[in-house]
């Protein structure tokens, strides 16, 4: 699976729990700057490898 954020191209590692959106797939790089935001919950996938 793929990072949603347009123009990337990363694996998705977490899903975002945006109270004021739809829940987001993302990469690392895009959920560490995304879950700064209050009421934003990262929850990791299964099965990705975090090597």
């Amino acid at each position: 699976m793929i990072c949603i954020e347009n123009d990337c191209e990363n694996e998705a590692a977490v899903r975002l729990h945006i109270p004021w959106a739809d829940n987001r797939d993302v990469c690392t790089a895009h959920a560490r700057v995304l879950v700064q935001k209050d009421g934003v919950v990262a929850e990791p996938l299964e099965g990705v490898d975090w090597k």
